[in-house]
């Protein structure tokens, strides 16, 4: 009984580093544990763990720390979470880090990104297209059936288009540390060619994401990214990190001990240099700012936080929305989109106390 407001699909984050206090690159059980504790809370039932930059043996344990909450959850409830790792660092180009470590950042090597797929867990791969090594990481990626991103990246279009024969299919956080049209005759001169936005946009089969917090892009560029890629190729993504339902203050992005730092205002983060720092809120918020600033309807927002980004991530047989054979993935919201409870493979995991 959803007393006046709405049932909806459980949301599906394809683009989250942590919360309450956690980032997942702290890489224990209890970390990652706590971070989807946090979103669920928020509407998130399916999660994406995503890592940031760093070095391989951290990596390595930040998948081990998911598999090990994955079979937490699991015993604990018969179900997990966690619809698979995000490989977001450390393939990025230094130049577009933004706030992860630009020291870590380096080319993709398979010596090293091998030892990641071969955990099985990698379910989401990015990787900046214009790095030496892209088009095989992109191809062993596509061979494990991820899907396969570029992100902090400066290509080219004639780079994405070979990224796009590679497998290449989805873009992170759009307008966030990507390459335009000036960076682009910046890197290579004139004549001015193509970037990765003109690429999105203009290929029917890629998908983006946007971080609609209020904060990130103006509403303009909301119903743009709307208007362009429409409810089917765009996902909603909240890109948090650890200071999700936490006060404002000075906060570690990454690992506690090995990260970079960033504080928060109680709205978004902000690096030291006075950039932002990835969102401090779920996808909840994320709806809510959506459904506000844009003249997509509800179903299709909707779909934007839950059944897009499952189809893109493979799970739409699971989740993503209220179907018949699927997991009983619900949620239910009042009139204002505000989360009053939400059930995971049909068990209530939160009420809301009001």
């Amino acid at each position: 009984d959803a007393a006046g407001g709405y049932i909806a699909p459980g949301y599906v984050d394809l683009h989250v580093h942590g919360g309450a206090g956690a980032d997942f690159m702290d890489s224990t059980a209890d970390a990652v544990m706590r971070g989807c504790a946090a979103h669920l809370r928020h509407g998130t039932t399916t999660i994406f763990p995503t890592t940031t930059t760093a070095g391989p043996d951290l990596l390595l344990e930040m998948i081990d720390a998911c598999r090990a909450a994955a079979d937490l959850q699991k015993r604990n409830d018969g179900f997990s979470t966690i619809g698979g790792v995000h490989l977001y660092g450390p393939y990025f180009a230094a130049e577009k880090s933004g706030c992860h470590d630009r020291a870590a950042c380096r080319a993709p090597e398979s010596v090293e990104f091998e030892r990641y797929f071969q955990s099985g867990l990698v379910r989401v791969a990015t990787c900046a297209a214009e790095l030496p090594g892209a088009v095989e990481f992109y191809r062993a990626a596509r061979r494990r059936r991820c899907l396969v991103t570029c992100g902090h990246s400066n290509a080219s279009w004639t780079e994405m288009r070979q990224a796009f024969r590679a497998g290449m299919r989805h873009v992170d956080h759009f307008w966030c540390a990507m390459s335009s049209v000036p960076s682009i005759r910046q890197r290579l001169g004139t004549p001015m060619q193509g970037s990765m936005a003109e690429f999105v946009l203009m290929e029917r089969e890629m998908s983006t994401e946007v971080i609609a917090d209020g904060c990130h892009l103006a509403p303009e560029l909301l119903e743009f990214a709307y208007r362009m890629k429409g409810p089917d190729r765009l996902c909603l993504v909240t890109d948090c990190n650890r200071a999700l339902d936490m006060p404002p203050g000075d906060y570690i992005f990454g690992h506690q001990q090995m990260g970079t730092p960033f504080s928060s205002d109680g709205k978004v983060g902000r690096a030291s240099g006075g950039g932002l720092a990835s969102a401090i809120v779920g996808m909840d918020h994320m709806v809510r700012q959506m459904h506000a600033n844009t003249t997509a309807g509800l179903p299709a927002v909707v779909r934007m936080a839950s059944l897009t980004p499952a189809e893109r991530a493979g799970v739409q047989r699971k989740t993503g929305s209220l179907e018949a054979g699927k997991q009983a993935d619900v949620l239910v919201m009042n009139r204002r989109l505000q989360i009053r409870r939400v059930f995971v493979g049909g068990q209530l995991m939160h009420q809301s106390a009001d």
